[in-house]
């Protein structure tokens, strides 16, 4: 997967739009980050600390913590290379609800997402 998948992907999801942080891409749901695309080629999604310790013990070469206090956070490093479409898609949702507010995410279930 590349970061275009990424940034196509990103904004099919409601209320998704791209802005920049410390000068990189990101992608934002009512102005809060939910991905960024850094330099690496990479990702890094927002995932709660659960979601990040199943998701990098499942698939540690697509799941990495960030580096420091960020990780300690939940944000993630996805690795695009040795990902699909569907893993992506799944690790992208998962950011955007826990970014999302309620009424977004109780309308994209409505909407069959």
């Amino acid at each position: 997967m590349t970061a275009e998948d990424v940034r196509r992907i990103a904004l099919e999801l409601p209320g998704a739009t791209e802005k920049s942080h410390f000068d990189k891409p990101d992608f934002r749901v009512r102005d809060r980050v939910f991905a960024t695309l850094p330099e690496d080629g990479n990702a890094v999604i927002k995932l709660t600390r659960d979601q990040q310790e199943m998701m990098c013990t499942a698939e540690p070469a697509i799941f990495q913590p960030v580096d420091g206090g960020w990780g300690k956070q939940g944000w993630t490093r996805l690795i695009l290379a040795a990902t699909d479409e569907k893993t992506l898609r799944s690790a992208l949702v998962a950011a955007w609800r826990n970014t999302a507010p309620i009424t977004l995410r109780k309308a994209f279930d409505l909407a069959g997402g």
